[in-house]
């Protein structure tokens, strides 16, 4: 891979980086508020590629004898002083696993994966087990009232449920086949990018969704159940919630729950 290669490359990267942190694409990887440092990091990226390949552009004319005049003659090949052809950039070659970068930036400009969803959530153990106790405040007015999948895990394990009780809450996430194949509700969490993503687990009973593939959005209406099961992976109790109702949504902009 040549100087002109590896700028062509750079170019792809920062423009594959400027490309998802300008649309809603950047939030399927990343915490919202890291967006600037996306922008800035794509657009230094696709200046040092640009000025890469100018610099490597002009050293070529130089070296040719191009708009810059030299005339080198017919033995101007630059064998004995090192200002030749032979030492343009093309005669020293970086090792060949340097294309391996182009992949990211195909992968964002062409494919674009989508968030982290069922499959990671069945992987990891319900963040609930990191959570501190905390005394809750009530909840705010309305009926149903839309809180957070964490924010009701909270309340129903660690407050036993005192603020949730006679209320009806409103829950939003995705359909994930729970222990033993039973339905839950879930939701990823970010520290600070989908490296270090984990799930908040909410079991689901009464007329919870059925039939659904994993991965399908739903919003849930339903009331606090002391019914809890235990997450199979690191062991930790998952709070339940009785459904009332139910109905499939369109993936939210922001999959992450904040």
């Amino acid at each position: 891979m040549n100087r002109q290669a590896q700028a062509v490359v750079l170019l792809l990267l920062g423009g594959s980086v400027l490309k998802a942190s300008l649309t809603d694409v950047y939030l399927r990887y990343v915490k919202e508020g890291l967006r600037p440092f996306l922008v800035a990091a794509g657009a230094v990226l696709v200046v040092a590629a640009v000025m890469t390949l100018a610099h490597e552009l002009l050293r070529r004319d130089v070296v040719t004898g191009g708009p810059v005049g030299h005339d080198h003659g017919p033995a101007g090949g630059g064998h004995g002083n090192g200002d030749g052809p032979a030492d343009d950039g093309h005669g020293h070659h970086e090792p060949r696993v340097g294309w391996l970068l182009i992949l990211p930036a195909l992968g964002l400009l062409l494919v674009s994966p989508p968030a982290l969803g069922s499959y990671a959530a069945g992987q990891s153990g319900t963040v609930l087990a990191n959570q501190g106790v905390e005394i809750y405040p009530p909840l705010p007015a309305g009926d149903p009232v839309q809180i957070g999948l964490l924010d009701y895990a909270g309340r129903a394990i660690f407050d036993e449920g005192d603020t949730l009780r006679d209320r009806r809450v409103q829950l939003t996430g995705f359909f994930a086949p729970g222990p033993d194949g039973e339905p839950i509700l879930a939701r990823m969490i970010l520290s600070c990018c989908a490296a270090d993503g984990r799930p908040i687990k909410v079991g689901l009973s009464g007329d919870a969704p059925a039939g659904l593939p994993p991965d399908s959005w739903v919003e849930v209406i339903g009331r606090y159940t002391t019914q809890r099961g235990k997450d199979p992976v690191n062991e930790v109790d998952i709070p339940y919630l009785q459904v009332e109702s139910w109905q499939r949504i369109d993936p939210p902009k922001q999959p992450y729950e904040q």
